[in-house]
């Protein structure tokens, strides 16, 4: 599934299921690097071996083991061949792919920026299911082309079967699997709200993970199903439920994001002469105030940042002068006092815990502490895949 940085992640996350995170600021492969392929970054979370075992074990009697862990080499590639359906697509409608990570459940593909239109959203998301659709039809050609029913027939069935599974339920409407970032992007098309159609194929995800956990406790109640495969199918169902919900939690924030605005945030600056105490100027301008140098005509060339204003002992206040804590206005960073949404995020990139002067034009009107804006926020990782 496709993973981007900055949704599911989110916008949640996907499973061979496959994932697609979105704003998320570190990438999280890990484990073991494979190389790259067609120049992607390939690596194989540890996660992965034990659900080889799982799989290699569940294959068959003892003796059969050699082609369960051929079973498992087949469906590792075949879950490589559905991430590198999101990796190609993203790639060519410009969202940029930084790596492929094969992990338990799954993979996903980590993409560098979000879809900008609801139709790449789409196309990237199916582009994985789209792929096990195609190794399905090759692997059931393959079988109906072999003249017995061999152990490399059983072989060729299993991987059509297994792929075929991975398609259709990867398609599924409800985040964080890629039909949930389809659902996503049609909502977002209709309405043009990119968060509501989070917030709705969130919601889907849950019903989605409630659904999946109900028929597989009716299939084991009704003896169709083994405690193995109903325990297995209860992690899936509780990873999508998660996934889900993480969506959801993500599309609130989003709104609220909307609602950020620099001018709301902007802390007044609460100048005084040079040479002042800091005791005198906390009785000035009150505690949790920003202090401000300014000259004799008035003009602010210092600004105290908040951590070093918080350095000075109650004992020494009356000694040390507000001078020695500033910081000249020109080795400030700024940002424009109009910026509200996302904008906001991306102007404190660089140094998201320090503070920013605000101007308007060429006057500063105040400052900007990145601690406000993260008040405003929700701090969730977004991830989404199947």
């Amino acid at each position: 599934m496709p993973k981007r940085l900055g949704e599911g992640s989110d916008n949640p996350d996907g499973r061979t299921i496959t994932r697609v995170v979105e704003h998320e600021a570190d990438s999280r492969r890990a484990g073991i690097p494979l190389g790259r392929l067609l120049g992607f970054p390939v690596h194989l979370s540890l996660s992965w071996l034990v659900l080889a075992v799982l799989v290699t074990i569940l294959y068959g009697e003892p003796g059969a083991y050699a082609w369960g862990a051929v079973f498992v080499l087949g469906l590792l590639v075949s879950v490589l061949l559905h991430e590198l359906g999101h990796a190609v697509a993203s790639r060519r409608l410009g969202t940029g792919v930084k790596g492929i990570t094969l992990e338990f459940l799954g993979g996903y593909t980590e993409m560098e920026r979000d879809a900008p239109r609801p139709r790449v959203e789409a196309a990237v998301s199916l582009a994985g299911p789209g792929a096990s659709l195609l190794v399905a039809l090759v692997a059931g050609a393959g079988a109906a082309a072999l003249p017995d029913d061999g152990t490399v027939t059983r072989l060729l069935v299993h991987l059509a079967v297994s792929n075929a599974i991975i398609a259709v339920f990867n398609a599924l409407p409800g985040l964080p699997l890629d039909g949930g970032r389809a659902l996503h992007a049609l909502v977002w098309a209709v309405t043009g709200d990119r968060h509501r159609g989070q917030r709705i194929a969130g919601v889907a995800g849950i019903v989605l993970a409630v659904v999946v956990a109900g028929a597989a406790a009716w299939l084991l109640v009704a003896d169709h199903l083994s405690l193995v495969g109903a325990g297995f199918t209860f992690v899936v169902a509780g990873s999508i439920g998660l996934g889900g919900g993480t969506a959801v939690r993500l599309a609130a924030q989003d709104a609220r994001l909307r609602r950020l605005a620099v001018d709301r945030l902007t802390r007044p600056i609460f100048g005084v002469p040079s040479g002042t105490s800091v005791a005198e100027a906390h009785r000035r301008g009150g505690e949790g105030a920003v202090f401000g140098v300014v000259d004799p005509d008035g003009r602010l060339w210092a600004v105290v940042p908040e951590a070093e204003d918080a350095t000075v002992p109650v004992d020494r206040r009356e000694s040390v002068e507000i001078d020695a804590l500033a910081r000249l206005v020109g080795d400030y960073p700024s940002v424009d006092s109009h910026l509200t949404g996302d904008d906001v995020l991306k102007a404190v990139e660089a140094d998201p815990v320090g503070d920013y002067l605000v101007t308007a034009g060429e006057d500063v009107v105040g400052i900007l502490r990145a601690s406000d804006i993260e008040g405003e926020r929700v701090p969730l990782t977004r991830r989404s895949g199947t």
